[in-house]
């Protein structure tokens, strides 16, 4: 019941993406049925556990090292962990509780990890390839993921939610619709103009019959969706890269990064990003101090 309404809370008011609302859905499902396995009439335990009051800061921590128990990454628990929080929050706000039990509870300690990039010379010089992407339609919108994704660091969701009428060719941008419903605009390099433009010739070819104006579409027309990006992305990444990680954010890792190491302020690559905090885009100085390292070991006679 209180679940519900937080789902409707944040799906509705807070209009969080459907991704989101499924991850926080399945979070406090998992939750609850800890809770109602814990409190199992097989088990020595108290009854079950039925309004959010009754919750204490010991069940959730429990569920925590349940989770953990389960190889759990503490990544992946934080994540959980962030899910209760809101949740309880908002059971708070709405006056359903007078205390949080979550203000008990510490984040797991995660490493850093780096984030994985492609070299930025080796990926245009594929692009610029004529005989890597086809001349059909299915080999030209492959080639306008790749440049969309590398030549503006958007986000998987933001490509597919992208619609014909936001391309604005007369001032060489793209309207793109981030976290949190929040819009903003990326422009565009003239290669990227230039095959969007041949693309739209292309696909209005095919006559597909898409009243959703998807700019991003399979060969029968469909609206694209997130594994056909990643199958794309993985296809023509493996022309470069042996690495293991092959997604659509590499992508945007790459974008990032590139900027950086030529010289692009920080806070205008988090407005490019759509990052909320520039805490977010400071990862990427890391990968360039990393880079330093590498070219100093190579370079200087006593490294």
């Amino acid at each position: 019941m209180f679940s519900e309404r937080f789902i409707r809370y944040i799906k509705f008011e807070k209009r969080y993406s459907p991704h989101t609302v499924l991850a926080y859905q399945s979070d406090l499902d998992q939750f609850m049925l800890f809770l109602s396995d814990a409190a199992s009439p097989e088990t020595s335990q108290e009854p079950a556990t039925t309004h959010p009051s009754q919750i204490s800061h010991h069940d959730i921590r429990n569920w925590m090292v349940e989770l953990m128990g389960n190889k759990l990454t503490a990544r992946s628990v934080n994540r959980k962990m962030a899910t209760l929080r809101k949740y309880f929050k908002f059971l708070l706000q709405e006056g359903v509780i007078s205390e949080n039990p979550t203000s008990k509870i510490r984040s797991q300690k995660t490493p850093k990890n780096l984030p994985v990039v492609v070299e930025s010379t080796e990926l245009t010089q594929m692009l610029d390839n004529r005989e890597i992407f086809s001349d059909d339609f299915s080999g030209q919108r492959d080639k306008l993921v790749i440049e969309i994704l590398f030549g503006t660091g958007m986000r998987l969701a933001e490509l597919l939610g992208l619609k014909d009428q936001d391309i604005n060719d007369y001032e060489g941008t793209l309207k793109v619709l981030g976290k949190r419903n929040k819009e903003r605009i990326i422009p565009m390099n003239t290669e990227l103009r230039i095959l969007l433009s041949d693309y739209l010739e292309l696909k209005k070819n095919q006559q597909f019959h898409n009243n959703s104006g998807a700019l991003i579409v399979t060969t029968k027309g469909a609206d694209a969706y997130p594994k056909l990006i990643y199958l794309i992305v993985q296809k023509y990444l493996s022309n470069i890269s042996t690495q293991n990680k092959k997604s659509p954010h590499v992508l945007r890792h790459t974008f990032a990064t590139t900027l950086l190491n030529e010289g692009a302020d920080l806070n205008s690559i988090k407005e490019l990003l759509g990052h909320a905090n520039l805490s977010a885009t400071q990862i990427y100085t890391h990968n360039s101090v990393e880079r330093l390292k590498s070219i100093y070991k190579q370079a200087h006679p006593k490294a």
